[in-house]
């Protein structure tokens, strides 16, 4: 019987090294990583800033609790609030308590105004994590299955739909926030549009709603801009993220603003470990190192590139449908399921992701080469063509 339990269907390799957009496994054998650990490692495998930061972090000081003051998560928040452009912070350890952080938020917003049962708008085929909270708001009943009863206070409406939920807001007086991520990373990578974001940013205001985006994936500098709301010239009044805030430290983020900056106060949330100093040291070097490096840009120009080879390579495919996202988050829609692709491109070297069944999921790392973009292009193309 194994230690650990069956809860992932995982692939026969076991990686034992990585440099850059490389990993290595326990025979030798080199991969290109175009799936980033799915999006966390957004400066590649062993990225010297980060190691460094660690490296020192770790000789000085790990934990302390938030008891106390910690220089680190001073640092980190103030590097977070100027490139997003909201006020305050939250850390966590994950991507779904960043995401409970802001349910949390959302309710005491309610509460507070007087709405004893707030309610949450949410969208189908979102995921937002498997905590109790963030699972009912997930909209994927194939995880909720057998996790029942699932919390109250979620109404779900369709994504891209903004008459459905004007029509929850005619019908429901105790909605208190929108809740959406701007690509679905999970929900095969269907991309929301600038007029339904705005749309949704409207509302909210109309309605004294908490607009609040779920960046756990898209943060960061994945879409091409540090997160993927500031493509639309507006602000949430809640954003959360994660994955690659931390390059693989684990470090969740809630980020708020405006009316939802001070809602919650001492006793109302914290973390142990959330915002440690090792957490936070290596985050920030993350932040600072996408900055200096400008892999905003260089995401977005190598982005185009990927798709511009892949429209190229698959002109005359009927297999590829549509290609969804923005900047290096890209899901090459397919006109069949592909639940064996992403083990085929193991046997060819190549690490991706097949998600929503008929979308192949590409999250490589911010500081791609445009030799490793070819060899990803060449490859996926053809995988694609070889597909029975």
């Amino acid at each position: 019987m194994q230690a650990i339990m069956n809860t992932y269907g995982r692939l026969p390799v076991t990686f034992e090294s990585g440099q850059g957009s490389w990993v290595i496994d326990t025979q030798g054998r080199r991969y290109l990583d175009a799936l980033s650990g799915i999006a966390v490692c957004g400066l590649g495998h062993a990225h010297p800033a980060v190691t460094a930061a660690i490296c020192e972090q770790a000789d000085k000081l790990i934990h302390t609790s938030n008891l106390y003051g910690i220089g680190k998560q001073q640092a980190l928040a103030e590097a977070l609030v100027r490139v997003s452009g909201m006020e305050n912070v939250f850390f966590s350890n994950s991507g779904a308590e960043a995401n409970e952080a802001a349910i949390k938020i959302a309710r005491k917003y309610g509460h507070d105004r007087g709405i004893h049962e707030p309610v949450i708008i949410v969208m189908t085929k979102a995921f937002h994590g498997r905590t109790m909270a963030t699972l009912t708001a997930t909209g994927n009943t194939k995880v909720q299955e057998g996790f029942g009863p699932l919390l109250n206070g979620f109404i779900r409406v369709p994504y891209q739909d903004l008459d459905a939920i004007k029509a929850v807001l005619k019908a429901n007086p105790n909605v208190v926030a929108v809740m959406l991520e701007p690509v679905q990373g999970e929900g095969g990578l269907a991309t929301a549009s600038a007029d339904y974001l705005t749309g949704v940013r409207a509302l909210c205001d109309e309605h004294q709603l908490l607009m609040m985006l779920d960046e756990v994936q898209t943060g960061n500098g994945r879409t091409g801009t540090y997160f993927c709301y500031q493509h639309f010239g507006f602000r949430p009044d809640v954003v959360t993220t994660a994955k690659g805030l931390g390059n693989g430290v684990p470090i969740g983020a809630c980020l708020a603003q405006g009316k939802a900056a001070q809602i919650l106060q001492p006793g109302n949330h914290g973390s142990t470990y959330g915002g440690n100093p090792l957490a936070c040291a290596a985050a920030l070097a993350v932040v600072e190192t996408i900055e200096q490096e400008n892999l905003c840009d260089h995401a977005r120009t190598m982005g185009d590139y990927l798709r511009d080879g892949f429209r190229a390579r698959l002109n005359n495919s009927e297999r590829l449908l549509e290609i969804r996202g923005h900047g290096l988050m890209i899901g090459l829609v397919l006109n069949q399921d592909c639940p064996s692709l992403m083990a085929t491109a193991l046997e060819q070297g190549l690490l991706l992701n097949v998600t929503s069944g008929n979308v192949v999921r590409l999250l490589p790392p911010l500081n791609l080469s445009q030799s490793e973009a070819d060899q990803i292009i060449e490859t996926v193309s053809a995988l694609i063509e070889a597909l029975g």
